[in-house]
């Protein structure tokens, strides 16, 4: 699958360079083009979905496994302080790309926070209530 207008893909195809560091029958690592982070890359299918509610699961699974290989890689060869691994699905949550990614993100001790959010109170009904809804059965 490909989405003719969308950037990953043409990057997919070789239409559009990018820096490399992965690439295997399913997936393609490479560099942010605006990074976060010195060493900020990301985890990119081959083929196009639009957000993790189009990723297949197994595929979700084997993104997962390679974002911990690429991650445990880099934090050696970077020696960076921690590491961010984020996705985001739809424009409200900041996906400005449609189609499907990891963000590998560096961390380091004197940078700037790239993640922060404003911690929300809950009563304890509406925890419970929250609670009972979310629980898979």
């Amino acid at each position: 699958m490909r989405d003719e207008n969308c950037i990953f893909c043409k990057i997919m195809a070789g239409e559009i360079p990018s820096r490399t560091l992965f690439e295997d029958d399913d997936f393609k690592v490479i560099m942010d083009v605006g990074p976060a982070a010195k060493g900020h890359s990301l985890i990119v299918p081959k083929q196009h979905y639009a957000d993790i509610y189009e990723l297949p699961s197994e595929l979700a699974g084997e993104a997962m496994k390679l974002a911990k290989r690429m991650a445990t890689h880099m934090t050696t060869v970077l020696n960076c302080d921690g590491f961010n691994i984020m996705q985001n699905n739809g424009e409200v949550a900041g996906q400005t790309v449609f189609h499907y990614h990891l963000h590998l993100v560096p961390r380091y001790k004197d940078a700037a926070p790239i993640l922060t959010w404003t911690q929300n109170h809950f009563s304890d009904e509406e925890m419970d209530e929250l609670a009972e809804k979310l629980s898979v059965k």
